[in-house]
């Protein structure tokens, strides 16, 4: 098999979404702190890390969008390892809507089918073109509602986007989140390298949450995996 990595790195201070806590990883104790502890037995270092459950590249659990949805340690993890295609949407400008006239394009370029149960991952390029840069948290482009409508009328159980939120920067970003618990379905933020993905056809997404307690959210290591 090829497995392509589709996630972001997390290191101390990575950019996080305007207003979240930051990202903080350190240093909890050295190997020599580890060892003079031990009576000079052996040494052993570990590290800490505090960040929002909204960090890096992560999928919103239903909880986020409202009181009544599942949050993330109920989310079924049958929907975190489903079929997947990637759509070029590179072409769209910074900040602009994603329409359903665009995705329906998209999908008649890649030349495969939206798949049922499955997911849509959205290349805008956005990543590739602002990442680490302060831009990364303001210009990416987006779906609007009716795109949002338009992917859960596929059947898919999530889509996914290279920026920080699934839709442009405002009242539209808050009512594609609304859209998507009305329709019973989520959306992954934060990927990158999905421009490895274009012209690949179908591949098998994998994206598994950590099991936090009432979470609205979780960090993934989200991969594509292709059979050979």
């Amino acid at each position: 098999m090829k497995i392509v990595d589709l996630s972001r790195e997390l290191y101390h201070r990575t950019p996080s979404y305007p207003g979240h806590p930051p990202i903080i990883h350190g240093v909890w104790k050295t190997h020599e702190e580890s060892f003079a502890d031990s009576g000079n037995v052996y040494g052993l270092s570990s590290m800490f890390i505090s960040m929002a459950d909204h960090g890096g590249t992560h999928i919103d659990a239903p909880r986020h969008f409202g009181k009544t949805g599942q949050p993330i340690n109920e989310y079924p993890l049958e929907n975190c390892i489903v079929p997947g295609i990637c759509l070029d949407l590179r072409h769209i400008a910074p900040r602009a809507e994603i329409a359903p006239d665009d995705l329906k394009a998209a999908v008649n370029k890649a030349g495969v089918p939206v798949p049922k149960g499955g997911t849509v991952l959205l290349c805008t390029g956005h990543h590739d073109r602002t990442f680490p840069r302060k831009e990364y948290a303001t210009d990416n482009s987006g779906v609007n509602v009716a795109a949002t409508e338009w992917l859960a009328r596929q059947g898919v159980v999530h889509f996914g986007i290279d920026s920080m939120r699934p839709g442009p920067d405002g009242k539209v970003n808050l009512l594609v989140h609304k859209a998507c618990l009305d329709l019973g379905i989520t959306h992954i933020e934060s990927l990158c390298n999905l421009e490895a993905l274009l012209g690949q056809g179908r591949f098998t997404f994998i994206g598994l949450p950590l099991k936090w307690r009432d979470g609205t959210a979780s960090p993934i290591r989200a991969v594509a995996v292709f059979d050979l």
